[in-house]
């Protein structure tokens, strides 16, 4: 066969081409002929046939980026939410429509086959989300990257509901192949853990440190392309998972212990076994230390053979490679960087630590204390014995940089130390981030303001130009023309199809809002999207819903702060005033929730039960019929997250002010034409100057509301007490209404609420209830609510995930473009 054959055969985008593929693929690579394949059969062939378009573009991307060196960004993050593969992959190569007819003639569904493939949940939520977001602009922006994670073999649990409660299964993502991934073993590094340290003088009479560890594991490099959209940039997601650098012990098994023969790669495979193992004990806190330190060690040293390949010296590590830290996960890295140069490479400490602060930029995800990761010495010190030893070197140095800046103030030196001296001794990751990097940011206006102001206050006034904003954005491609495919045609057919690389020109929208036609569509597809959902939703809980009802939205992990608790009571207070007067004029709802509780949380898990309870008894009362209905789908991720966003009338953002970092789900929401009821917290304040105060319902106190109310000391019980409407609330959902008659079940939820209240939802209550009462009178007028949809999404484009990625681009991490030219099989050789 000749060279251009096989081009023909692997890279044309032809439906004739693609046709061929699919069925070699069913043939050679499945190995099945039609009367016996499966579904999944037919997944495999179509992803197989896709990835071979793919590869020539990822190949002549990397042929690109090691010819010419390129400044690379590497983004290392503990989570990449990526979602399905298929789907996307079809977009961004602009053969989605071709594939469904080409598997339509074949006798196949496309939308059957893409419901094959098996999420990855490598990730808990926002954050893996917002890391699959950012890889998919930088493919597209054309800029060199690679993703570093690791690849748990049991992502996020899948979520059942069973009697009301949260029910964790195992993710078994991978029990039927990837096709997406290609291993590569020899690229594997070694990592090492545990042990001690011993001092030697090398041949130039220098103290040195070596590490004899403990324990070695192997962490062997799974890749994934990441395609740009419609460019021929394929960026790698690189997922490091561990192995024994032995499997089997011949020796040991030979001794008649069988067990032992097989423990040490057992012990070994454990490290990217799980993401995130329950770390309230002992054992599960150095898992995941070691969890983070495997997967970042492997990477830096991916990196450093990267500068080997490329004829790079090591003291140029930060000209070739942007490091970028996705929250304090990742913030071993500063360490382990040190001790790669310093060990290693033998460099200097002054010379390695200059490299290293111009490597690092750590982006903060978080205001709340106990996410910002911290380590007991004890543990820290036996997995990790020769870090310590550097932490302890390098926060000795920083100290000594306070005490000349800020004289005699010890307390403020208490504060910075990267060691937490009160008590039982601490590591603390946020303040190595925040020393070993060269730029910090926040995710948010408020966040990083607060940031400043609050949570890294001293390291601000320390480096006030290391601060800097940059607001999370989410990707059109996947959260837009993916998921809600008819909204997309319908922009396409106005506006061309430029937006989706430049998502501000939906402003181009806004004239549109006007015309009475143009909105009848838009109604029209939001009605399509609706009834879609509504079919899922009987599917997955066997509850008829009504499409034309409004749908009134909350999914997000369950958490306290961001108070799903509240939207119930807001449920029983209208299911209340129905009980007391039936005639009453309420507007039809279908509330649907939607999140998962960590399963070590009792009150998020009592949280979801609270909402079911409900939706059990308004859901079933005939006094109610036709007026409210409650829903929570199991299992909210990303797939279930393409059909909730384009169904949405209303998009509930109601954690307290000063409590979300950004959120990126009120971006989506937003984009697919919902309006958002919400507070003056994360990135719904830009939300809100974006679409415009008369397109946002805004209800509820400020951030600096909050703080001062919490500084006079907040009296939860006061506000009980002087609003009848809430205590009619709280003591039906008290007296076991809900729940059968048991009067205790929700008593940690209610006492919770009338003593603590540490998120102000009772506070925030009687301004909620407003609020949503002039939601429900906009809703009434039909042709305004659709103008108000069409202008969120018009004016949504400044939360694209390619604007954050620029900004990162020219503020951070000083990267330019590096266009592609697609190479033939000849010139891959001579590459």
């Amino acid at each position: 066969m000749s060279s251009l054959q096989a081009e023909d055969d692997r890279t044309a985008l032809s439906k004739e081409a693609l046709k061929n593929a699919f069925l070699d693929d069913l043939f050679y690579v499945q190995g099945k002929f039609p009367a016996l394949a499966t579904k999944n059969d037919y997944y495999m062939a179509l992803a197989f046939a896709v990835r071979d378009r793919m590869l020539q573009r990822w190949i002549s991307t990397a042929a690109a980026y090691t010819k010419q060196a390129s400044r690379t960004v590497a983004y290392l993050s503990a989570e990449f939410l990526v979602g399905p593969h298929l789907g996307n992959n079809l977009i961004n190569l602009g053969i989605f429509d071709r594939a469904e007819q080409c598997m339509g003639e074949l006798g196949y569904s496309l939308e059957e086959l893409l419901r094959q493939e098996a999420e990855p949940g490598l990730g808990n939520g926002g954050l893996g989300r917002l890391a699959a977001c950012f890889i998919d602009s930088l493919a597209t922006l054309e800029v060199p990257a690679v993703g570093y994670g690791i690849r748990y073999e049991f992502g996020i649990f899948d979520q059942d509901i069973v009697d009301g409660w949260q029910v964790e299964k195992t993710d078994k993502w991978l029990r039927f192949g990837n096709p997406w991934e290609l291993v590569r073993p020899e690229w594997a590094v070694e990592v090492k853990f545990g042990g001690a340290t011993e001092q030697y003088t090398d041949e130039h009479n220098r103290l040195r440190v070596r590490w004899v560890p403990h324990k070695t594991v192997s962490g062997v490099p799974y890749d994934t392309p990441i395609l740009g959209y419609q460019t021929n940039t394929a960026n790698t997601l690189r997922l490091w998972r561990s192995e024994a650098p032995e499997s089997f012990d011949f020796a040991i098994f030979n001794s008649g212990d069988y067990y032992g023969a097989v423990n040490q790669k057992v012990a070994s495979e454990n490290l990217s076994k799980v993401l995130y193992p329950n770390d309230e004990q002992v054992r599960g806190k150095e898992l995941r230390l070691e969890q983070q330190y495997f997967f970042v060690s492997c990477s830096l040293q991916d990196m450093l053979r990267i500068l080997r390949t490329q004829k790079v010296p090591v003291d140029q590590f930060h000209v070739k490679f942007a490091v970028q830290l996705n929250d304090t996960h990742p913030s071993i890295a500063i360490a382990e960087l040190m001790r790669l140069l310093v060990d290693d490479a033998l460099l200097p400490w002054a010379a390695a630590w200059q490299v290293t602060i111009r490597t690092f930029a750590y982006t903060n995800h978080t205001l709340l204390p106990e996410a910002l990761e911290r380590w007991s010495l004890q543990v820290f010190g036996r997995v990790l014995p020769r870090h310590l030893q550097i932490i302890q070197e390098i926060n000795a140095q920083f100290l000594e940089e306070v005490r000349m800046r800020f004289l005699g103030d010890e307390a403020r030196i208490a504060r910075l130390s990267l060691i937490d001296e009160t008590g039982e001794r601490y590591v603390r990751m946020a303040h190595l981030a925040c020393v070993g990097s060269h730029a910090i940011n926040g995710v948010a206006e408020l966040h990083t303001e607060l940031l400043k102001r609050d949570v890294l206050k001293d390291f601000y006034e320390l480096w006030p130009h290391k601060f800097s904003n940059k607001t999370n954005g989410v990707t059109p491609r996947r959260w837009i023309v993916l998921s809600n495919p008819r909204l997309s045609d319908l922009i396409c057919e106005h506006i061309g199809t430029d937006w989706i690389k430049d998502l501000a020109q939906l402003r181009r929208l806004e004239p549109l809002a006007d015309n009475p036609e143009f909105r009848a569509r838009w109604r029209a597809i939001k009605q399509h999207n609706k009834q879609e959902f509504a079919a899922l939703a009987l599917q997955r809980t066997g509850i008829i819903i009504d499409p034309e009802s409004m749908f009134d939205v909350l999914v997000k992990r369950i958490h306290e702060y961001k108070r799903q608790h509240l939207k119930v009571l807001h449920i029983v207070s209208l299911y209340h005033g129905i009980k007391s007067n039936p005639a009453l004029e309420v507007q039809p709802r279908t509330f649907i929730f939607g999140g998962k509780a960590a399963p070590g949380y009792h009150l998020a898990k009592l949280m979801i039960k609270l909402i079911t309870a409900v939706g059990d008894v308004v859901n079933r009362d005939p006094d109610v019929r036709g007026r409210l209905k409650v829903v929570f789908l199991p299992n909210f991720n990303v797939t279930n997250g393409q059909r909730v966003y384009p169904a949405a009338d209303l998009s509930e953002q109601i954690s307290t002010a000063g409590k979300e970092a950004s959120g990126t789900g009120n971006m989506k929401f937003s984009m697919n034409g919902a309006l958002t009821v919400g507070t003056l917290d994360g990135a719904n304040i830009e939300i809100r100057e974006e679409v415009g105060a008369e397109n946002f319902f805004l209800f509820g106190l400020s951030a600096p509301e909050v703080y001062a109310l919490k500084t006079k000391g907040y009296r939860p019980m006061d506000y009980y007490e002087a609003n009848q409407g809430l205590r009619d609330v709280i003591d039906l959902i008290r007296s076991g209404f809900f729940s059968r008659g048991d009067t205790e079940l929700f008593r940690p939820l209610i006492d919770g609420l009338l003593y603590q209240d540490p998120y102000l939802v009772l506070a925030d209550f009687q301004s909620y209830l407003e609020c949503q009462a002039e939601v429900s009178k906009t809703y009434d007028d039909t042709e305004r609510w659709t103008r108000m949809s069409i202008l969120n999404t018009a004016r949504s484009g400044t939360f694209s995930s390619d604007r954050t990625i620029g900004e990162y681009c020219a503020d951070i991490w000083g990267v330019k473009r590096v266009p592609i030219h697609l190479l033939t099989h000849a010139e891959a050789g001579i590459a």
